[in-house]
């Protein structure tokens, strides 16, 4: 049998979150690691989603690493290949590429507690690491509702992360199903192609303006030659949303005033009152995240679109038939119907040291000590973890604050000289259960809607009820008080004759 490759440390996913736990590893001096992407190229969700509009909703300043500052975002807000861009620089000037190991899906991931080591069975082969970092993602494994007749639909069916650009959409009937954030940006996108639009709709999101404008050469030329510019720029807009977030985790009263200037937008576009009342939410705003659009009312308000706010409940034939029992031929159906993020699906993949798959230890819910270690789990180490999302600002600092966690925790294995952390159970309980009760008065669980953030059992497993800068505190370092140290094993002595 041929030997496994050993590395110490092996991250799967070539994300943000991967991209940088490979640029945070080289600066900790660690340079034995590998990248395991089950693509052909890095980018994660910035490769998947090239829909038509794609774009992301925080701003562009905002939404890059704080190592890798980018002075010529074209826009406040990018779209998607300026982004996928800017990962591809990442991975190129950080030299990353030596590391990146492309076409390697992990198909197992078990914890061998003999030699405390994870072995991984990959797509393009078997693989031991003393450490293994998941950078998976929320938003990488698309959900497709089960709807009978789905099958045997004639036409074409896809999911906005996995957009058909083989499909001509010009004069076609198109659904769209679903109206959260892929899904107001397709709408506008496709609208003026297609000869009927038929927007199928379960429940209204709350949409903002969108405060975008292009960046021009002189605030690019002096954000390039005085960095102080760029970086006084990102922190403004870190502050902001840090000041929003008292609203959102403990007074959601205070949301009406935003609330007031969405139902604005709504009636500035949408003149016909009863598809205004369809369009209008009836829970609190921020309670599903906030989107921003100024095109996505127009397009609605087109005479070649359709807005269905009812759910799609079958398939018949060439047929999409709604909870009203009303029917509608269409040509295609895309669903813009959201990822697999309270069940994702690298967890039915890794077993930890009792034999478990880590979705069967998170049957009752998933939860991570600081968003980032799970008890029975040896050496594993989340990146947007359990309770790590936001409802209101960038994911990468919350990404970065996770690397500072993983990097004392390298730290601490070596100081220590252990072969594995494992978080113990009364630790991650402990931080799971204050989590919770912080979230009871969150405008996410109080605000009387149902969303993504919820897991099977309404138990938000998404969002973090805090600030960034919380975070980051609370991830600065690691508390060996919470961990069990695990010796590496003592090979039994021979016995001489």
């Amino acid at each position: 049998m041929a030997e496994r490759e050993h590395t110490r440390v092996a991250v799967i996913g070539s994300g943000f979150g991967g991209l940088g736990a490979g640029v945070r590893l080289r600066r900790e001096g660690v340079t034995d690691f590998v990248i395991l992407e089950r693509a052909d190229a890095v980018g994660g969700t910035w490769r998947d989603n090239d829909y038509p509009g794609c774009a992301c909703d925080v701003p562009s300043h905002l939404y890059s690493f704080s190592f890798a500052p980018n002075a010529a975002w074209p826009r406040a807000f990018s779209g998607q290949p300026h982004i996928r861009a800017y990962l591809e620089r990442v991975a190129d000037t950080f030299g990353l590429r030596p590391h990146l190991r492309f076409d390697s899906e992990v198909l197992r991931a078990r914890w061998n507690a003999e030699a405390a080591h994870w072995e991984l069975r990959t797509t393009s082969g078997e693989r031991t690491a003393d450490v293994l970092i998941s950078a998976t993602g929320p938003l990488s494994d698309p959900k497709v509702p089960d709807i009978p007749g789905l099958p045997d639909f004639p036409g074409r069916v896809f999911h906005s992360a996995r957009w058909d650009h083989d499909f001509d959409l010009d004069g076609k009937r198109v659904a769209v199903v679903g109206t959260g954030a892929s899904a107001i940006q397709i709408v506008p996108s496709i609208q003026p192609r297609v000869r009927r639009l038929t927007v199928v709709q379960r429940t209204p999101p709350w949409v903002m303006p969108r405060m975008d404008r292009g960046i021009n050469a002189v605030e690019q030329w002096l954000h390039h030659t005085v960095p102080a510019t760029h970086r006084a720029r990102r922190g403004l807009l870190w502050l902001l949303r840090e000041f929003q977030v008292g609203a959102f985790v403990k007074r959601p009263q205070l949301m009406r005033a935003t609330e007031q200037i969405a139902r604005a937008h709504i009636r500035r576009a949408i003149k016909d009152p009863a598809l205004r009342a369809r369009l209008t939410p009836d829970y609190t705003i921020g309670c599903k995240r906030i989107l921003l659009s100024n095109d996505y009312y127009p397009a609605l308000a087109r005479p070649n679109t359709e807005v269905v706010a009812s759910a799609l409940t079958e398939v018949r034939g060439s047929r999409v038939v709604t909870a009203d029992g009303t029917e509608r031929e269409v040509d295609a159906i895309v669903f813009g119907t959201g990822f697999h993020v309270t069940d994702m699906p690298i967890a039915d993949r890794v077993i930890g040291a009792e034999g478990r798959t880590l979705a069967e230890h998170w049957k009752d819910g998933m939860a991570a000590l600081r968003g980032s270690t799970v008890d029975g789990f040896p050496n594993l180490l989340l990146i947007i973890g359990p309770n790590t999302g936001l409802g209101n600002s960038s994911m990468i600092l919350m990404i970065e604050s996770t690397l500072n966690y993983i990097a004392d925790y390298l730290r601490t294995l070596d100081r220590t000289g252990a072969a594995a952390l494992d978080a113990r159970p009364r630790a991650v309980r402990a931080w799971n259960e204050a989590l919770q009760r912080r979230m009871g008065r969150t405008v996410w669980n109080s605000g009387g809607c149902t969303s993504w953030y919820l897991d099977a059992a309404g138990r938000n497993t998404t969002v973090w009820p805090g600030t960034t800068a919380e975070f980051r505190r609370a991830t600065r370092e690691v508390r060996l008080a919470e961990y069990e140290v695990l010796r590496a094993p003592v090979p039994a002595e021979g016995v001489g004759v």
